[in-house]
Parts: structure tokens; sequence; C-alpha cells
């Protein structure tokens, strides 16, 4: 096969293997010829897609390198709320406003005759052929909004007359949403993106490590990375899987496990630890422990400290001997001491010890020591199992009765282990049923295994296919250890590992119906955790009760740690603080913020997103609340003193307090309202900054976009910059420059939604600093917005903000969606969306319950076919 292979031509290549030697055929895909690979395009194109890649010379030159592995795929096809209609709910009619606008500003070049752009405005009469050309009128919208159109050369509507018109059309499109009738949409099939990928694989495989690290970046859809329609699969990230699962499977299964590690030390270095230990205590090679000795050096026990594997087996030795008062044998101890061990000896029976033991500490073994010179010395062996939080091992001696001495001679103590150097991730993906013969045991493995992987259970022919394969290559001599290597090397390059796909036996019916219900674990999973569903997730959907259980899942996932990937993954998107890490604010002007500082104001944000979803607190305190969470560093930004919320430099007003130090978090109560919420944490307010100023016209953007949902279009063409030389910065403040730059009537409407919300946070720097003056002019952070609501300030902006407390649960709820669903939230999810918001206040705007309500929305637990 030459680099030209056509993809097509794969699925009907014989099944491996011909013989021993040329164990691992074809290879995936000629990515050179077919350059990057849409997996819609992929999934719809090619229905099986058999990939092999080779481990042997003869092969072409363009594939790079090759990996063992095997696939055979079906690619199958991609793959609930409804507002309630009222009768008495007319819809709005085109031609009472619509029609006299196009008529009057439009059809100059928008008529049946030669139009431009090839849009006829001629042709729509009434509502309904609007409704039918939406795509065409939302164009038509985004002109006006824009100022774009008419042209300039044109006349011109008056701004009252272009949001009629503009309001006219969207509540036809309104109307036409609530009355419509149910439609779920359908997702795009898609690959993992880097997070979903790497999270998989720790959870099915359990390596620790990133093997995303040299993947190129997933590009963002919609605000966030994981929208199916930008997940394209270049070559280059082709390379990437192959070459990410041949370093997994390394790290996870070792066909020969390295020897058993053994540490051995001399008793002249163990601990206690002094200079005098040589001369006093050593007696040759061994370190002499006397329980009439008052010195710890002395009297003992000795110990020292282990690295070790929770999950491993030891084995410790010593070699000693002894020599006791009464000319009895001498009974020596073998201890085990770690912080937090379980199943530790009682206080009586570590009482009973001569010298210091600390708590907690197991006995592991009492033993006599009936040697009695060096010469004689006995080897005493402990076996130490597997537990948690293990640290030390010590030797020494029972006490002897009052009037009755011991000394016991330690030479060395050893450690071996872990007894099993195979990796966990090795015993657990390998585990067998003890007594089955090996294709049992390879048909027990790759049956737990491909379930998972796959994320649904496996067809027998499926698994059969890779049994044989395994088979043949134990068969031509390969170790079984080597050959389940290959396979799951093979399962990670498969798309039905690779993309999230839900099969579907009639992908174009129009039909709406339920997801397959393994579909809907992976999708519920890889909303809340970022990762493959679990065992309890695969066993409902495989017994079909899945659906009736979903409450009681989302309620166990969210308490899960794994639920940690959701809150960093939407709330940085959703807020866009991720690109804080990119912001460099002026060195000079913000001399104490650096990549410290600012890695602290996004954890900030996160872990206070995290405490509304952990403690299911009310959403709207997204917008106002009285706590946050700070280190030492970012109080002191704040000018924030302890954990208190008392002022640095001002008497405090409470005395309950602590001093917030070092880099750990605290959860710091708030004395006022100029802190509080997401829109005046300092990630939000640096990311809506300029490097050397602020920027009322980004935060204002940001809270329209990310707050309410009321995105403003895209500033005309040619509106030039605000100035910025030093002159006009001392010449007036930035809001009276603004005021200037609004004169523009092209830039009026949209920076009359804007202005007013940024100048409202006035008080705060580019770095999210608290501030009453820019430069030498006194802040001025009143104002008033279009709708007539006056504010001053943050604390007033707040004020407002919870009073549109609907349009922000709707767009939070939209945000969640497309997160959810891997795509944008389209007019037919309009129903869907205004039922979740409606109940959102029975549910007191509960964070838990606008997720559990996602999760039971017909866009989540449904789909239709392509022809709808």
């Amino acid at each position: 096969m030459g680099c030209g292979f056509p993809l097509r031509a794969l699925r009907n290549y014989p099944p491996p293997f011909p013989s021993p030697d040329s164990r691992l055929i074809a290879y995936l895909f000629s990515v050179r010829s077919h350059g990057s690979v849409d997996a819609m395009n992929c999934a719809r194109s090619h229905n099986v897609l058999l990939a092999v890649p080779l481990r042997v010379a003869a092969v072409p030159a363009c594939v790079g390198r090759f990996v063992a592995a095997w696939i055979l795929i079906l690619f199958g096809g991609v793959g609930t709320a409804n507002a309630t209609p009222h009768a008495d709910d007319p819809m709005p009619d085109y031609r009472s406003l619509g029609k006299g606008f196009v008529d009057k500003y439009c059809l100059k070049c928008h008529s049946e005759t030669d139009p431009q752009a090839e849009i006829n405005l001629v042709q729509f009469g009434d509502s309904e052929s609007v409704i039918r050309n939406r795509k065409a009128w939302m164009a038509v919208i985004k002109q006006v909004q824009s100022g774009s159109m008419p042209p300039s050369e044109e006349p011109q509507p008056t701004l009252l007359e272009s949001e009629k018109f503009v309001e006219h059309i969207q509540a036809i499109f309104d109307h036409a949403d609530r009355h419509a009738k149910p439609d779920p949409g359908r997702v795009t099939m898609r690959r993992m993106n880097r997070l979903e990928y790497r999270n998989t694989i720790r959870d099915l495989i359990g390596v620790d490590f990133d093997p995303t690290s040299e993947f190129p970046s997933d590009d963002i859809g919609y605000g966030f990375d994981n929208i199916g329609d930008v997940l394209s699969l270049p070559p280059v990230l082709m390379e990437r899987y192959l070459d990410a699962a041949e370093g997994i499977v390394q790290r996870a299964i070792t066909p020969d496990p390295p020897s058993v590690p053994k540490r051995h030390l001399a008793s002249l270095y163990t601990e206690p630890a002094s200079s005098e230990v040589a001369a006093k205590q050593m007696e040759g090679n061994y370190r002499r422990m006397d329980t009439t000795s008052v010195e710890a050096i002395a009297l003992g026990p000795i110990h020292t400290l282990y690295q070790w594997e929770n999950s491993g087996d030891y084995v410790f030795r010593t070699k000693v001997y002894g020599a006791a008062s009464d000319g009895q044998d001498v009974r020596g101890v073998v201890i085990l001491h770690g912080k937090d061990l379980p199943n530790p000896s009682s206080d009586t029976e570590l009482d009973a010890i001569s010298g210091h033991v600390p708590r907690p500490a197991r006995i592991l073994k009492i033993f006599d020591v009936t040697a009695k010179s060096a010469d004689q010395a006995q080897v005493i062996e402990a076996s130490i199992p597997a537990c948690a939080n293990r640290e030390r091992v010590y030797v020494g001696q029972m006490k002897k009765p009052e009037g009755q001495s011991s000394k016991l001679y330690v030479e060395f103590l050893a450690l071996e282990g872990p007894l099993d150097t195979r990796p966990e991730s090795h015993r657990r993906l390998l585990a067998v049923t003890a007594g089955t013969n090996v294709p049992e045991q390879t048909r027990e493995v790759l049956s737990r295994f491909m379930r998972r992987a796959y994320r649904r259970d496996v067809a027998p022919e499926e698994l059969e296919q890779a049994a044989q394969w395994a088979d043949r290559l134990v068969a031509g001599g390969e170790k079984w250890e080597s050959a389940m290597q290959l396979v799951v090397q093979a399962i990670l390059c498969s798309p039905k590992f690779l993309f999230r796909v839900e099969l579907d036996e009639q992908p174009n019916a129009p039909e709406i119906r339920d997801i397959d219900s393994f579909a809907l674990a992976s999708r519920l999973s890889y909303f809340l955790w970022s990762s493959m569903p679990d065992d309890p997730l695969l066993d409902s959907a495989s017994r079909g009760t899945l659906r009736e259980e979903l409450p009681a899942h989302v309620k166990r996932m969210l308490e899960d740690p794994r639920s940690n990937a959701f809150v960093q993954s939407f709330t940085t998107q959703w807020l866009q603080i991720q690109r804080l890490d990119a912001f460099a604010p002026d060195r000079q002007l913000f001399p104490t913020v650096d990549d410290k500082l600012k890695s602290a104001m996004t954890r900030e944000t996160v872990m206070f997103f995290e405490s509304i979803v952990r403690e299911n607190r009310s959403v709207l305190e997204l917008i106002d609340a009285d706590y946050t969470f700070l280190d030492e560093q970012l109080a002191k930004h704040y000018g924030i003193a302890d954990t208190a919320g008392n002022w640095l430099g001002q008497p405090a007003t409470r005395n309950d307090g602590k001093p917030i130090q070092g880099d750990g978090f605290q959860r710091v109560s708030l004395q006022d309202r100029n802190r509080g919420g997401l829109i005046t944490q300092a990630s939000v307010l640096a990311v809506t900054s300029n490097p050397t100023r602020t920027s009322p016209v980004k935060r204002g953007r940001w809270i329209l976009e990310q707050i309410l949902g009321a995105p403003p279009p895209p500033p005309p063409p040619n509106v030039p910059e605000l100035p910025s030389n030093e002159q006009d910065i001392s010449s007036a403040s930035l809001r009276k420059r603004l005021e200037v730059h609004r004169q523009n009537p092209a830039c009026a409407n949209c920076h009359a939604k804007m202005d007013p919300i940024g100048f409202a946070l006035e008080n705060y720097n580019a770095v999210g600093g608290y501030r009453t003056k820019d430069g030498s002019f006194d802040i001025d952070a009143s104002g008033e917005f279009a709708d007539g609501s006056r504010f001053s300030g943050p604390s007033d902006l707040k004020t407002i903000l919870q009073a549109k407390k609907e349009d922000f649960v709707r767009c939070l709820t939209e945000k969640l969606l497309t997160y959810a669903l891997g795509r944008g939230v389209e007019y037919y999810d309009r129903p869907a969306v205004e039922r979740i918001v409606q109940a959102m206040p029975g549910h007191e705007y509960r964070m838990q319950s606008l997720i559990q309500q996602i999760v039971l929305s017909e866009p989540f637990l449904k789909r239709r076919g392509v022809s709808q």
C-alpha cells in the first residue's frame, strides 16, 4: 500500500495475523494523502475501518514509525423540556412593522432584480415566510445591529427605528420557538478532547502520567473546547494517539517485571542518630540497645524511614543476638509506624516495649533471641502486608521485669519489596479467575477492558476477534502478557475508544427518540467528570434502569472528586479566565503582579464556583456573595487582613478573624459588597482589562455575554481605537475620553449598553485592585442604564444584576447546556431552556438542581435524525 491508499480500501483487509513474523499488519491510514480528517465526515463516509499499524520493515516511509495495534471499528450513525404554548399568545405580524422598515431601507439593494448578497427581501410577505428563512434573517439582524446596513451612502434609519425592527423580528422568532414542536437536536460524533482523553486514560488504565503533553491544543467553539463540530483529527494528532498508546501500555503492563528492590542499612546509620553512636553503641558491626539506659541512642528502639507502595507486600529482615541478666532469651520486637496507620496495636501492648515508640504503631512480630554472640547471630524475618500510611520500621526489645535487664545487638535493617514488582495497573488490568486456562483468561480480561474502553457492552464478535488475535500471538511464541499488551494498545487506537460514538440503528430517521443508555451514561460522565462512565453507570445502562436512576447518579457524581474536572474546565472557559495566563500587565504600573498572583486569582474563582456546587448554594450567589477564598498574596492584593474580612491598616470591626498566611487558601468572610461574587474577583477584572488601564467596554461586554446572555454585535469596521498617548491620558479621565468616542453614531448604540456596566466597575484597576482615583482624576462609578436603572459603583451594579436573575439563570443554563451537549444552543432548544429557567425558583435556584434539570432535559436525553 502506498501513501495514497484510500481509507475505504481498509474495510475488507484480512484479519491478523498471517504469520508470527508479520504479526502487526497494516497502518491506520495515510495521513499525508488525506490531510486533516474530520471525525464527522469520516463517520459518514466509512462504516467499517480496520487499522493495524505495522511492526515490519516493508512499509511506506510516509507512515513514520509504527505501533503494534489492532482495530476493527464500526462507525455507526451518530449515535426535556418544552415550553407550554398559550392560545392567547398571537404571533407578531411581520406586516405591521418589519415589512415597512424593509420597504423603506432595504429593497433598493435586496429586491428581486440582482439582489445584493443573493438576499431577496421582496419574497417575505408574512411572519411564516420569515420563520422559514431564519438563517437569512439572522444575517439581516446582524447587519442592522452593527450599523453596516443600510450602506452609509443610503438613507439611514434612526437608532430607535433600528432597535424596534430588530426587536420585532426577534419577537417573531421567539414566538415560533415557544410554539415549535419538540426538537432535541443532534450532536456531532466527536473525539475526546485533551482533558477527556487524559482523564479517561487515568480511570481506564491507572497510569500516573500525562499522555497528552505532546497533543496539539483543542479548538474552541461556542466558548468551550469540547464542541464536536470543531474537534477535528489532524494528522499530527493521529500520530500522537499512536505514540500515547504505546507509552501507556509500556507503563501499565510489564511482561518482564523488574527484580524485587532490596534496601540494606547498617545499624550504625539508623536512628536515633548521634555522633556518639559509633563510639558508645557499636560493638563490631552491631549496635547495642540496653533496657537500663536512659539515653535514647542507647535505649532504642532503632528505626529508619522507607518509601512504600500502598498496594505492595514487603519482607523485613534484621540480624541480631542478645544477652539478658537472668540468662534467659531476649525478646525482640519488629514494629511498623506511620501517621494514621490502620489497625494499630493498643497502648498497653506498645507500653511493654523498651524505649519510646511513637503512636500509632503496629507490632509485626515478637521473637525470642536465642543467639548469645555475634558468631551465632540469627536473621529475623517479618512480613509487612499492604496497607496505607506506612512510614518507619523499628527494631527493639521487650521490657524486662523490675531488677532485670537485657541487651539487644542489631547488625542491619533490610527491606525487600514490593514483592510483586508489576505495576498496580498490570495487576488490575490482567486480573483473572484462578484455575482458568489461557484462552479463558484472555476473554475474561478483554471482555472487562473493552466494555470500559468502549463505554458500552461489547458484542460477542468484537470480543472474539480481539481474543483470537491474542490467541495467535501466544501460539506464535509471545508471552501472554505481551499479547495482552499489544491488544490493549490496539484498543486505545480504536475510534470506538477515541470517539464518543452514539450508536443508532436508524441514524437518518426524523423521529425523536431516546439516546442509547450507554450513550447517556457517557454524556453524563463526560459532562460531570470529563471522563469515562464508571461501573455503576455502565451497570445501570446495562440493566436499562439508568434514566430513572439519573438523579441519584448526578448527586453521587458531584460528590466524587472527579467532578473537580467539571468545576475547573467549565468555570475557566465560561468566565474566560484561562486567558489570565497570557495576560501581561505593565510591570512598572503593577509591579506586584506575577505568575503566582495570577494563579491565585484563578484559584479563587474556581474555588468559589466549587463551593456553590459542593454546598448546593443558590446560583444567584455567583453575582453577589458574602465570602470568598484567599491566600496571603491575594489577600494583600485586596487589602484584606484576616478571615473575618477586616481591612489592612484599619481598625478591626470583627475580632474572630485569623491571619491569612502562606500559600494555603482560606475561606474569608467579606464585610462589604465591594468584594463578593464573580464580577468583583481579580481574575475577571484582569482578563477584561488592557495591560496599562481598565477597559469599561471589555468589562461591560463581558457581563452582557457571560452573565446576562445578551452579547452586543461586533463593532462596525474602521472604528478608531481610543487615544492612549500621554497627552490624552493626562487631559481627561478614561470616562470622559469614552464619552467623546461614543459621539460616533455607529458606536453609540452598543456603547450605551456596555459602557455603563463597565463604569460601575471603575473602582477596580486593571489587575483588580480597589482604587478611588484614575491617575489624578476621581473615579466616577455612577451612571444610568437604557431602561432608566441608576447605579453608583459595584454594589448597585450587583443589585441591578440580581434583579435580572431570570436573564442570568437563562444565560448560565445555556452555557451549561452547551458544555454538557458538546454543541451550541440553537433556536429549537429554546423551549427546553425556558422550562429549566421557569423551574429554578421552585428549587431556590440551587446549583445542583440546575445541573439535575440539564441532565433531565430533552436535548440531553434524546436525539433525532439528520432529516428533520
